[in-house]
Formats: structure tokens, C-alpha cells, sequence
């Protein structure tokens, strides 16, 4: 019988899944890394979400491991290189939340337009202002998509009811445009677009991928969206080309300054460029739950488990 170790709490869908299938669950949910670790020799996969950083040590002492099953998309805080020498499959669920990505990038597109947050503050602050918060429309627009995988292909899915053009740009694909998008190099997207959104993961050569030089690049003003990894974007840039005017808004659901949990941010603590989003009024933070919908998280215990059959069918 294979067994699984669960270092975090999941839905209960993935251990009613697995355990139908024949696998024994162990929950390690609340224990600590080093008991987490030796424990490890005794099981064939593990199922993580960000609690632990699974590097060379922790997969040196996981002996009989085949798979890693990420519960998400993110796979920064696992060191895919010491995976593959240790004949380690990653396994991750984009899957599962694409949808709710999709659409809450919408939401953010659409609150920054038509202004929603502000207007909402205002009106429970009792002013009554409306030529300042008239919307732009998304109609005719052109809408860049840089990343066009799960959640980069959910967004464009739910554009063209809004009559826009949407162009992708993804360095990892080819022949990738679709009934949603026109494949597109970058130079393309600095040329054309008006809205641009990030659906890149996070890699050593994609920090701070949106930098001083990305945004200068662009030839009109743009509204940006960041569902994807805060390290992918450098505030410090942002918050310039926001004084500029050359950001004409900006919509994040991720930051540079969250720690790698995902789920600890002290915004009195933070930098100052942090401080600057919070007070301006062309700005839509959210907390980084762009993909935790209660449908989603159901949809990667169905992905995780159909992958971890596969692997051990």
C-alpha cells in the first residue's frame, strides 16, 4: 500500500479520493518540520502547500519519495532541480483554480475601470462624486496576456463578450493562439496594449520581470493586473510609473512583500513603495485570493488525486 504524508490541511476531498484508491494517509498537518523529516522515509509521496520549503535536505531524507503533489500552482518554495536528481516528481493543481483566477482577474480589470473601490469608499464616506469616477471602457481596447497557460487561457476565455482584442505573449510556447488571443511577441504588446495582466510563474529569471525598463517599453498609457507572483513585479517601478501616469492604474491580488506562506502580510511594516499603493486611489489590492474560491479548492483535490493515481498506476 503507497502512503502519503499531508503536511498541510487540504480539502477532505483529495484523502477520501486517495484513500478510496488504495493509499493509507498519514495527516502531518501539525507537526514540525524536523518531525515532518523523520518521518519521511516512510512514505512514497507527500502532499504540501507552503508550509515548508522542500529543498535538497528535506528531499535527502526522503528516501523512498516519488512525487511531491503541490496543492496550488507555485512551486517557488520547492527546489525543482534537486526533485529531478532525487527522481522526485512535482506534481502542482492549476487546474483547479484556473477558473476562479480567471475570473477574479476579471473583477480586478473591472473594478479598476469603472473605479468600483473608490466609489464605494466615497459613497460610505458621504461624498457624492461622480464626474471623477466616469469609467473607460474595455470595449475596443486591446488586452495584453503575458503567460498563457491555465490562468493566462481562463482570462481570455472571459473576454470577448466585452468586444476587446486580446493578445498573448508566452516564452515557453509555440503556435499557443487560440479563439481567445493572437500569439504575440513582447514587442507587439508594448506597441498595441491598454491593459496588460500577468499570468508568469515565479522563476529565478522572472524576478522583477515587470521592471523601470518593462514599463517604459510601453507606448501608451496602460492598466496593469497581477494575479500570478508579487516577486514578478517591481514596486518600486510600479509606484513610479503610477506618478508618471504611464500606469494608469494598477490591480494587485499579489506583492512583493508577502513571505512565503502566503498568508502573513503587515502592512504598517512594510516599505514605503507599499505604503504608496495603499494610499492611492487608482489602486486594487486584494489578499492574495485571486485563486481560493470554495470551488477551487475542491477542484485541486480532484486534480491532485487524478495525478497521484496516474503516477502510481
Amino acid at each position: 500500500m503507497k502512503r502519503i504524508l499531508f503536511t498541510d490541511k487540504v480539502h477532505p476531498l483529495l484523502w477520501e479520493s486517495l484513500t478510496a484508491a488504495g493509499f493509507h494517509c498519514h495527516d502531518g498537518s501539525v507537526i514540525s518540520l524536523e518531525e515532518t523529516e523523520q518521518l519521511l522515509p516512510q512514505f512514497d509521496g507527500i502532499v504540501v502547500r507552503s508550509r515548508f520549503r522542500i529543498d535538497e535536505a528535506f528531499l535527502s531524507k526522503a528516501t523512498r519519495l516519488r512525487c511531491v503533489a503541490r496543492w496550488g500552482v507555485g512551486t517557488e518554495h520547492i527546489d525543482l532541480e534537486a526533485a529531478v536528481a532525487n527522481g522526485v516528481a512535482v506534481l502542482t493543481s492549476p487546474e483547479g483554480s484556473r477558473d476562479t483566477v480567471g475570473e477574479h482577474t476579471i473583477a480586478l480589470l473591472l473594478n479598476l475601470m469603472n473605479h468600483i473601490g473608490r466609489a464605494d469608499r466615497q459613497v460610505r464616506a458621504g461624498q457624492w462624486i461622480r464626474a471623477a469616477n466616469r469609467a473607460t471602457e474595455l470595449k475596443g481596447k486591446t488586452v495584453g496576456i503575458i503567460g498563457y497557460g491555465n490562468m493566462g487561457q481562463a482570462f481570455a476565455q472571459r473576454l470577448p463578450g466585452f468586444g476587446c482584442r486580446v493578445l498573448a505573449y508566452d516564452k515557453f510556447r509555440t503556435n499557443y493562439g487560440d479563439a481567445f488571443a493572437a500569439e504575440a511577441d513582447l514587442e507587439t504588446l508594448f506597441h498595441e496594449s491598454d491593459v496588460v495582466s500577468l499570468h508568469i510563474p515565479y522563476l529565478p529569471e522572472n524576478h522583477h520581470f515587470v521592471n523601470d525598463a518593462f514599463l517604459n517599453s510601453f507606448h501608451k498609457p496602460i492598466y496593469l493586473i497581477n494575479t500570478a507572483r508579487g516577486l514578478v513585479l517591481d514596486t518600486v517601478a510600479l509606484v513610479a510609473h503610477l506618478q508618471n501616469d504611464k500606469v494608469l492604474g494598477a490591480a494587485l491580488d499579489v506583492h512583493e512583500y508577502e513571505e512565503m506562506s502566503f498568508s502573513h502580510l503587515e502592512p504598517d511594516a512594510l516599505p514605503e513603495p507599499f505604503q504608496y499603493l495603499r494610499r492611492s486611489d487608482n489602486v486594487v489590492l486584494t489578499p492574495h485570493i485571486a485563486g481560493w474560491s470554495h470551488e477551487a479548492e475542491e477542484g485541486h483535490a480532484r486534480v491532485l488525486a487524478e495525478k497521484i493515481g496516474r503516477l502510481f498506476s
